[in-house]
Order: C-alpha cells, then sequence, then structure tokens
C-alpha cells in the first residue's frame, strides 16, 4: 500500500503545480500577445488534463484481480497515457496551424516586460522538481502513466526555453520569433507525443520487454530440481510481470517435491522482476541417469501400486525384474492376478517384450493397525535373545528394544551397531541373519526392523 500512497501523493501535488503553472502562463500569454507563451499554457493545461486522469488511474491500477480481471488494472496506465497522447497530438497540430497563421500574416510581436519571464523561469523550476520526483515514484512502483507524466514535464522545461528564446528574438526586433518559438513546442509536443505512444503500443500488445526472457529464464533453471524451460512468455501488465512457463522436471519426482520447485521458481521470479507473477506448468521427463530400477517406480506410481523389494538382473541378452506387489488383503486372487499382470506388460512396453518379470503378491499391510506395547519382561526376553544372536559378530550393542503387540502378531524394533567401515550390503546380510533367528525362535513375531548405526564418537 505505500507504493499505492507515494503514486496518488505525488500525483495530487502534480495537479495543483500543473493548473496554477497553467493559469500564469494563459494570463500572461494573453496580456503580452505571445502565441508561444499561450501555447506553452495550453501544453501545461493538457499536463493538467493528464495528470488528473493520472492521479485516478493510479488509484485503481493497484487494485488486485478480481472475477472480471483476471490480470489486475494494470493495463488501465496504458490506456490512460495512449489518451493523453492524442491531446498531445491534436494541441501540436492546433499551435502549428496558429504559428503558420501569424508568420504568413506578420503577426505583431508580443509586447515585452519582465513578467513573462519571470513567470517562466518559476515554470522552468517548478517542472524540473516536478520531473524528477514523478521520475522517481515511476521508477519505484514501475507505474506507466507516472512515468508518461515525467516525460511531460520534462518537454515543459524545454517548451519554456523555446518560448524564452522567442520572447528574446522579439525583444531584439525579430517579429517572427515569438510565432517560431510556438512551432518549436508544437514539434516537441508531437515529438514527446510519438515517444510516449511508442512505448504505450508495445504494452498494450503484450510486447516482452527487453531481455525479461532471458531473465525469467535464467532465474527459473537457477532451482535444483529443473531439468529445463521448455518454453517461456513474459508480458507487463501495470507494474506486474506475468511470465508463463513450461519447464521440464524429473518424471521420478513425487508431486510434494515438483509443488516446492514451483514455490522455489516463483520465489527466483519475484527476486529477480520484483512484483511477479509466475504460472509454472511441470512437464516430467526422463533423466539419462535413471535407472531401471527408477524408471519400474515410475510406472508403478503412475499406475497407483505399492510396490517394493524390486531386483533386477541382467542375464545380457535378458533382463529379469523381480518384483513385490502389496493389494488389498481382502482383494480376492483373480483381481489381484490381474493388477498383476498389467503391471508386468506395462514394464514390458517399457524395456521390450523379451524382459522378464515375475511379480509376488502380497498383502498391502493396513495403514493403522492396531497394537500395544508388550509386557516387560517379554521385551527382556527378546532383548536377551537378540543379544545372543549377535554374540561374536560385527553386529553389537543390541539396543533400545521395544516388542509390540498387533492383530497380525508381535512387531519388534531395535537399534544396534556396526563399525562405520562396514559396506550396507554386509550390515544388511548380518542383521537379516539374526532377524530370522529371532523369526524361527519366536513363531508370534511377524515383523522385525531393525536400525543399525556407527559407534558413539
Amino acid at each position: 500500500m505505500s507504493g499505492q500512497h507515494d503514486k496518488t501523493s505525488v500525483a495530487a501535488i502534480s495537479i495543483l503545480a500543473s493548473g496554477g503553472m497553467a493559469a500564469a502562463k494563459f494570463v500572461v500569454g494573453i496580456a503580452i500577445g505571445s502565441l508561444a507563451l499561450v501555447s506553452e499554457a495550453l501544453h501545461s493545461s493538457i499536463d493538467l488534463v493528464a495528470t488528473i486522469i493520472t492521479w485516478a488511474v493510479v488509484r485503481v491500477s493497484d487494485k488486485p484481480a478480481d472475477d472480471e480481471h483476471h490480470y489486475g488494472h494494470g493495463k488501465l496506465e496504458s490506456i490512460s497515457a495512449l489518451g493523453v497522447t492524442a491531446l498531445l497530438y491534436v494541441l501540436a497540430g492546433g499551435i502549428l496551424v496558429q504559428s503558420y497563421s501569424h508568420l504568413r500574416e506578420g503577426t505583431p510581436p508580443p509586447t515585452i516586460s519582465a513578467v513573462p519571464f519571470v513567470v517562466l523561469v518559476i515554470d522552468i523550476a517548478v517542472n524540473l522538481w516536478r520531473a524528477r520526483a514523478l521520475h522517481r515514484a515511476a521508477r519505484e512502483t514501475r507505474s506507466e502513466a507516472l512515468a508518461a507524466d515525467a516525460l511531460h514535464f520534462a518537454s515543459d522545461v524545454m517548451g519554456s526555453c523555446a518560448v524564452i528564446a522567442g520572447l528574446g528574438l522579439a525583444a531584439f526586433g525579430f517579429w517572427w520569433g515569438d510565432a517560431a518559438a510556438a512551432a518549436a513546442v508544437a514539434v516537441m509536443i508531437a515529438l514527446l507525443g510519438l515517444r510516449m505512444a511508442s512505448s504505450t503500443v508495445q504494452t498494450l500488445v503484450d510486447r516482452a520487454p527487453e531481455g525479461a526472457q532471458e531473465k525469467a529464464t535464467t532465474a527459473i533453471r537457477s532451482v535444483p530440481g529443473v531439468i529445463d524451460v521448455e518454453r517461456l512468455r513474459v508480458r507487463m501488465v501495470g507494474a506486474t510481470t506475468f511470465i508463463d512457463s513450461i519447464v521440464k522436471v524429473p518424471r521420478t519426482y513425487p508431486i510434494d517435491r515438483v509443488e516446492e520447485i514451483k514455490r522455489n521458481a516463483q520465489a527466483a521470479v519475484t527476486k529477480a522482476f520484483g512484483d511477479a507473477d509466475l504460472t509454472f506448468t511441470a512437464v516430467p521427463v526422463a533423466r539419462d541417469n535413471e535407472t531401471v530400477r527408477d524408471r519400474i517406480m515410475v510406472i508403478a506410481r503412475n499406475s497407483g501400486l505399492a510396490i517394493h523389494h524390486v531386483t533386477v538382473y541382467d542375464l545380457g541378452a535378458k533382463l529379469i525384474v523381480g518384483i513385490d506387489l502389496e493389494v488389498d488383503a481382502e482383494m480376492p486372487l483373480e483381481a489381484a492376478h490381474d493388477v498383476a499382470n498389467t503391471l508386468e506388460r506395462n514394464i514390458q512396453e517399457e524395456f521390450g517384450a523379451d524382459v522378464e518379470v515375475d511379480v509376488h503378491i502380497e498383502p498391502l499391510e493396513p495403514e493403522l493397525p492396531f497394537g500395544m506395547d508388550a509386557a516387560p519382561d517379554r521385551v527382556q526376553t527378546i532383548a536377551a535373545a537378540l543379544a545372543e544372536y549377535a554374540a561374536g559378530g560385527e553386529i553389537h550393542d543390541i539396543h533400545n528394544v521395544r516388542v509390540r503387540n498387533t492383530d497380525a502378531g508381535e512387531i519388534v524394533n531395535f537399534h544396534c551397531r556396526a563399525m562405520p567401515s562396514m559396506s550396507v550390503i554386509k550390515v544388511h546380510e548380518q542383521v537379516d541373519a539374526i532377524e530370522r533367528r529371532l523369526r524361527r525362535a519366536f513363531p508370534s513375531v511377524k515383523r522385525v526392523i531393525s536400525h543399525a548405526e556407527p559407534p558413539r564418537a
């Protein structure tokens, strides 16, 4: 809201300054009979109208998007700038016609005194202050309407200088000096209108700002997880940079990871542009470093299937794949077999018909099975057995043993330690041997979950 307050405050002050200076130049111009001064007064009057329009527009342009204006109200500034440009061309044409008439008819020069020069010097000082204040506010708020206003007042300074030169020529006896100065003011107004029209039309036709596409692409590519930017489009609506992007991400990433990439991409373009609105369309693609296991997991996830213990063997001429597939425990075997066959066909479509796929069907563990802690003496018995099975091996310090009774049987959890240099496969083999001995000794144990860790530092 501070940016909005700055824009409206600067525009409101500019209205008072425009009105006062326009009235002063018009009165003095009529009094001394100076076409150049009257023309500059009319120019200032157009600036006054432009400033009033700007003041009204900036109060609306920063409103957020709504049901009817999905991209906000920022383009009202461009429309207002285009309208002011049209007024400038009408004024420039009128001044040129009148200047030509004065030159052709030899109109007497204006009455020269110190008053018009004092008014013009004050006008130059006021316009310099207004142009600087408006330019600063336009840069800070990225307001096209305020930028157009700043350009007006900068041109007023040149126009006032031209009028001073014309009155000076008239004072030295060159009768045509005032009409020539008026024509110079008209040319300046026309050039100003051309510059404004070019910038405004480019915004209205959604021309991408210079360098914005490369800047946005670089920002998005810098986000971890982004493989590449397939397509990107940029357009400005008021002070907001709207960016539409199609971005390649790894197909092995879960949805929440892709959402995190989107959030980081939005933060990246906001940092690059300030006020930015990013539309991020993620396209999942296969990476060059995807393993066979990664590709099989993608196939299963796309089918909404729960799989684990994926084993892959390459026999040279044939690929062997083994998978544990979890299905609803109450599902009939025929239906479960159809699910497994579909998974097998999908894998063969990915890797070729000669791939050998075996799917082991097992019941899906309930998400929240009922359970309760076992009695302390039972926990001690299990802990003693684990310590016995680990004795003499490289797995040691069995601790944090927990035993829970569930509807499916006992669940045992424990922690153990191994040397830091041991490989994962070796640790797994030795821990697995302990788990098998425990299940053989205690048939009621349904599952054993171990956590191996290095010794304490």
